[in-house]
């Protein structure tokens, strides 16, 4: 690691002034941020970690809806989020028991990795990505590989996930890091059902439209059978082609589908 400067705010007043000083980065959890940092990739001068500010920890209902602060770690998600069943399962298997206990929800949505299995919660729950500054609307949220909408030194306090009738999360496991060769998530609404796939596209997270058309018209399996997933702009890797995972894409929402009946 380069050498830098740790600060460990207790508000999110003191969070924003401390990241506004020159290249000063926020540390969450640390899952992806201290590899980095290790392999020399990053060369913050600063740290300003956000595990100290009690305020941006916790789940709670609000009506319909489930609020999880930004500081939250996937386990304490996967704990206490029971309202919310399918987000609530999806947190309990990201990574490994040290990733779930350090891990935060606004650290895996502010760095957007294409495989995270996050953003697709968050795409097809309709969530609203609260900050210290303002609200943003998950479809105008992510924003491509590794790109959100947030601005520098913007940090995330919370998320809010209106609870849908039925959700499913289905993940393809790649064994070795525990991310999503692919990952669907699966969200039916009173207006619709929304479908967000992750691990498959160069861009990250993004809606697979033609299914959200066909299972909002008929919210069973059976209604993917006539579509196909095109795998223009798909990952291509070791473990798998763009064609294979147009194919998990397709499979993994009629797994998702039949698990909500």
């Amino acid at each position: 690691m380069y050498a830098f400067d740790v600060t460990r705010p207790k508000t999110v007043d003191e969070a924003v002034a401390a990241l506004s000083q020159e290249d000063a980065q926020a540390l969450g959890g640390g899952q992806t941020l201290i590899p980095t940092l290790k392999q020399r990739l990053a060369s913050p001068s600063a740290l300003v970690s956000l595990t100290g500010i009690e305020d941006m920890k916790g789940v709670c209902q609000d009506g319909d809806t489930l609020v999880i602060g930004g500081g939250t770690t996937h386990g304490t998600v996967a704990s206490e989020g029971g309202a919310y069943p399918a987000l609530a399962a999806l947190a309990s298997n990201i990574g490994d028991p040290a990733v779930r206990n350090r891990g935060t929800i606004g650290g895996s949505l502010a760095n957007n990795d294409p495989s995270a299995c996050y953003p697709s919660a968050a795409l097809a729950s309709n969530a609203t990505i609260v900050t210290n500054s303002r609200e943003i609307a998950a479809d105008d949220y992510f924003q491509g590989l590794f790109t959100t909408a947030l601005d520098e030194g913007e940090i995330i306090t919370s998320v809010r996930f209106p609870i849908p009738q039925a959700a499913n999360y289905q993940k393809f496991v790649q064994p070795a890091s525990r991310f999503a060769l692919v990952g669907v998530f699966v969200s039916k609404h009173a207006d619709g059902v929304r479908v967000a796939v992750t691990g498959a596209s160069e861009d990250g997270v993004f809606r697979w439209s033609d299914a959200e058309d066909a299972l909002s018209g008929n919210f069973s399996p059976d209604a993917v059978d006539g579509l196909t997933a095109s795998a223009d702009g798909l990952m291509t890797d070791l473990h798998g082609d763009a064609e294979y995972r147009a194919h998990l894409i397709k499979v993994l929402t009629k797994r998702a589908v039949a698990a909500c009946q």
